[in-house]
């Protein structure tokens, strides 16, 4: 199927990660499997997650040692950091990551361009944490023509959001920034200092980024959570090759297992949670990010295991429906038994397999 290309976000960090868990792949996971989901010796996990908030399950759950718990002492864990959705797909279809925390795009692109056979979503991790901020001046909707605004990259998810918005609201876009409201792709890094500037009138983005627009004086136009059913859109999902669920069933039972503890911790102690999540932004990046804005952005996201499969599926139909997209089938993305099995042995409700 035919894509739009997505900005390439690759930092010095992501390809050294990238390139040695590819040197280190014959030691991995695979080679260990005796083709009957069990292992003849210790197996390596390889998983992905981004350094921000909206990973706020994985970055603690490694941080806080609950998914090495969980996985045993016969299984190693080996924790990679991405910048972008993109680079962690690759890492999965060239073999050198086993899972990844991701978002809902990079999910069906995945699921797509391998035909269904590649990947699988097998949790939830996040829901919310994104809004449409502006300049005080644009009071709603009918101010936004002729304005320009940001979102993270050509035809991500929030890049879906607001053009499928927009269009609701009788407002055009074009691919090319044309149209009564001129989207601009640009990094989430830069999208602060051109609001200051004036270079931008607002940005469709997630969190922290919302809250460092509104600290810079910007104001909160549209929430999106208001925009979907219960207030509920998934932001975040767990998502593992199909070779190393095949190979070792019982590792993502564990990793499984992990995430709905890590979920549990970042919902009971949230404090510890995002004194954990600073501390380990600061490790991966050498800056940590700002206890204040952690706090800030917290109540707008819900830390959740259902990857609520509607909300994929509707933010696809929109992607189609701004000519984004080509319509995907998404049968079998979805293979829950391993969050049910998780969630029923704590205790806590099952979830839907669509």
């Amino acid at each position: 199927m035919r894509r739009l290309p997505l900005r390439r976000l690759v930092t010095l960090a992501t390809l050294t990660a990238v390139g040695a868990a590819t040197l280190g792949s014959t030691a991995a996971c695979g080679d260990d499997s005796d083709g009957t989901g069990g292992s003849s010796g210790p197996v390596t996990l390889r998983l992905g997650y981004f350094p921000n908030i909206t990973h706020a399950p994985a970055v603690v759950g490694v941080e806080k040692g609950i998914f090495a718990e969980k996985l045993g002492a016969d299984v190693k864990l080996d924790p990679k950091t991405f910048n972008a959705g993109p680079e962690a797909i690759e890492a999965v279809f060239s073999g050198a990551l086993d899972a990844t925390y991701i978002g809902p795009n990079p999910t069906v692109n995945a699921f797509s361009k391998s035909k269904g056979e590649a990947v699988r979503v097998i949790s939830g991790a996040a829901s919310g944490g994104v809004a449409l901020v502006v300049k005080p001046a644009i009071t709603g909707v009918q101010d936004l023509k002729g304005k320009k605004i940001a979102t993270p990259q050509l035809g991500n998810t929030q890049d879906v959001a607001i053009r499928y918005w927009l269009k609701q609201q009788g407002l055009t876009t074009t691919k090319e920034g044309g149209g009564d409201v001129k989207i601009v792709p640009q990094q989430n890094a830069q999208t602060l200092e051109t609001f200051r500037s004036g270079a931008i009138d607002g940005a469709w983005v997630p969190e922290p980024f919302v809250s460092q627009l509104l600290n810079a004086g910007g104001k909160l136009l549209v929430d999106e959570r208001d925009l979907w059913p219960d207030k509920k859109f998934v932001i975040t999902n767990l998502l593992v090759s199909t070779k190393f669920l095949k190979a070792h069933p019982d590792v993502v039972q564990k990793l499984v297992d992990g995430q709905v503890a890590a979920n549990e911790f970042v919902n009971t102690k949230p404090d510890e949670a995002q004194q954990a999540i600073s501390d380990a932004i600061g490790k991966i990046t050498g800056k940590p990010l700002d206890l204040k804005l952690i706090k800030q952005a917290w109540p707008t996201l819900e830390f959740t295991n259902d990857p609520i499969p509607s909300s994929l599926k509707a933010g696809l139909d929109h992607a189609v429906e701004v000519k984004l997209t080509d319509p995907v089938d998404l049968k079998g993305l979805y293979d829950l038994k391993y969050l049910n099995n998780a969630l029923k042995a704590a205790g806590k409700p099952e979830v839907v397999q669509p």
